[in-house]
């Protein structure tokens, strides 16, 4: 969803039409292998073998230039800026900085209870090993996002509560021109209204991220990385206001 948002900006080129599933990039290069024991839901983001950083051995001019080779015949020229989203993503975030310097990360969060409810539909994992897999792949995104330069966290609840502030401050955000971005959106969350209770310690470590039981949600300052302070006082006003 933020990927198709962001991709609506005339100035975005997304990967369109390509033969793998939601059309994710990561199906369409070869640098960094990608076969069926990689990316698998409820698994892959807290596998240390996946978890791609600088200095790991795809951290070559090579993989660089392949993959912009491979990608290059599935986006539309015509904007400066491409979109890719591939879940896998969230782990390789920091080797993506090093082969492509100037990326920009959007990190889409959601209440761990609801994603635990979305992963039942592709794992056997029972409930609470679920919502501990996203809490534990959230701690990995903490810790990386502290070597990043540009990055943003954004709540998938209060993307679909305030559409209209957090395009604005997407689009501050990537220093793209603001323009109005006419998209459904709709509470996907209303979809587990009926998951159980996080425990305890569950509640306590959600609680960092400004969620709570019953897919409840509290206000949280946006993280925002950004060399400029002026993006990141900018982005916080959007969405704060």
């Amino acid at each position: 969803m933020t990927a198709r948002l962001i991709a609506a900006h005339p100035q975005v080129a997304a990967i369109t039409n390509a033969p793998v599933p939601e059309n994710e990039g990561c199906y369409l290069q070869g640098a960094i292998p990608h076969d069926a024991t990689h990316g698998i839901p409820g698994h892959f983001a807290t596998d240390p073998a996946q978890h791609l950083i600088e200095g790991c051995r795809y951290d070559t001019l090579a993989t660089r230039d392949r993959i912009e080779a491979d990608w290059a015949r599935w986006f539309d020229t015509a904007g400066p800026w491409r979109v890719e989203k591939s879940p896998v993503n969230l782990t390789r975030m920091r080797l993506y900085q090093q082969v492509f310097p100037t990326a920009q990360f959007i990190v889409l969060l959601r209440h761990p209870a609801a994603m635990a409810g979305a992963l039942a539909k592709w794992s056997d994992r029972p409930f609470a090993e679920l919502v501990d897999y996203a809490l534990d792949a959230y701690d990995i995104v903490a810790r990386d996002l502290a070597r990043l330069h540009w990055a943003m966290v954004v709540r998938y609840e209060d993307l679909v509560a305030r559409p209209d502030a957090w395009t604005a401050a997407l689009h501050r955000f990537l220093d793209l021109e603001p323009v109005p971005v006419d998209m459904a959106m709709r509470d996907g969350n209303a979809d587990y209204a009926d998951v159980p209770n996080m425990t305890l310690d569950q509640a306590a470590r959600a609680a960092e991220w400004g969620y709570g039981d019953g897919l409840s949600i509290a206000p949280m300052t946006p993280v925002v990385r950004h060399p400029l302070r002026a993006v990141r006082e900018d982005v916080q006003t959007l969405v704060q206001g």
